[in-house]
């Protein structure tokens, strides 16, 4: 059986944008509550990534620097 997933609860805001990009978004067609949700979600997801590799910078630059002194694990069964 298939199970539907849940809609998201939704909230109203009040939000500033340019009045041009307001007139260019409904000539074309776009849903500007969707177009913005999509763009604050991207916004979120790459301020989770900025932060995770912050968090994260120092092991990131001990396992590069293993891999230039000593090379790939493993590498010897690389097929390509």
């Amino acid at each position: 059986m298939l199970q539907s997933t849940p809609k998201p609860q939704r909230q109203s805001v009040n939000t500033s944008i340019d009045s041009q990009l307001i007139s260019d978004a409904k000539a074309l067609g776009i849903n500007i509550s969707r177009a913005a949700e999509a763009g604050i979600a991207k916004a979120i997801a790459a301020e989770k990534t900025r932060r995770w590799q912050e968090e994260n910078k120092q092991a990131i630059e001990s396992s590069n620097e293993y891999v230039r002194r000593n090379g790939l694990p493993l590498a010897k069964y690389r097929l390509f």
